[in-house]
């Protein structure tokens, strides 16, 4: 992913230029009349709200379902290391590069770099079985079990990568608010769809196991978008955007052995803010 922002910066800054030499007094035609053929780049945070879900764990001697499971997003807030290559992907971070295939439409590819963190501490139902039942300070009673962390800790802390491609319509709204010259400040309304992948980073720790945290392609995700694009001086924007879509992870790397997985589905809703630039070829 640092590599990935620094072609994009770099990519963004020789485009720009070249740009801005070729506007000349004899091409009156505002910028930001027209989109086709632009390409976008921009870089963000966010915040994630997670629907509850049903996570099923398997192994060589265990075959168990937790109920019902909550879990939270890790933010980093208003921090600089937003902006700090070495240290980018710690916070919740989203990456887009997209192209304009029409004024209205346009093809990306991005990051959602989502975090996801069970919580522990609280009493789900379960159904199964594992080895040493009662010696993880989970106090099994009935169809009941306590989340503890003797038991499990299960995150998608580095994190809930969600790779996807998008299509999003873009609609300049400028009139509507009577702004003059939308070369100085324009404002466009956007939504859109998206499919990808999910490549996360889990961190577990199950039934006294050694802690696991590696990259593995885990399954899928489906998103749909609506966002506010506010564009400054041409080349320079802000959008915010609300984003929802499913997540279906169907193999989850839980330790070092292969023979130990895990599966969940669950809906997620985003809030992202994003700084970026769009620039004509």
């Amino acid at each position: 992913m640092k590599h990935l922002f620094l072609m994009a910066v770099l990519t963004f800054c020789v485009f720009s230029q070249y740009t801005f030499s070729q506007e000349t007094v004899e091409n009156p035609e505002k910028f930001t009349s027209k989109n086709k053929g632009k390409f976008y780049v921009f870089w963000g945070g966010n915040r994630e709200s997670y629907s509850k879900s049903d996570i099923h764990f398997k192994g060589a001697d265990y075959d168990f379902t937790i109920y019902d499971v909550t879990a939270h997003d890790k933010p980093k807030g208003w921090h600089l290391d937003y902006l700090n290559p070495a240290r980018m992907t710690i916070p919740q971070t989203n990456l887009r590069i997209g192209y304009f295939i029409t004024n209205h439409y346009n093809i990306s590819i991005g990051v959602d770099h989502m975090k996801y963190v069970m919580y522990n501490d609280r009493r789900v139902d379960y159904s199964g079985y594992y080895p040493n039942a009662g010696s993880y300070n989970e106090n099994p009673v009935g169809d009941q079990l306590t989340l503890d962390e003797d038991f499990l800790t299960f995150e998608h802390t580095d994190g809930l990568n969600y790779v996807n491609t998008e299509i999003s319509r873009v609609d300049d709204i400028s009139s509507l608010f009577k702004l003059p010259n939308t070369d100085k400040f324009q404002i466009n309304v956007t939504e859109g769809v998206g499919a990808g992948l999910l490549y996360p980073k889990t961190n577990t720790k199950l039934l006294g196991k050694d802690r696991y945290d590696q990259f593995h392609i885990a399954g899928y995700g489906l998103s749909a978008k609506v966002g506010l694009n506010f564009t400054f001086f041409k080349y320079f924007f802000i959008q915010t955007e609300l984003k929802g879509g499913y997540i279906d992870m169907n193999d989850i790397r839980t330790t070092s052995s292969k023979a130990d997985s895990a599966e969940q589905h669950f809906w997620f809703l985003q809030r992202i803010i994003a700084v970026g630039g769009i620039f004509r070829i």
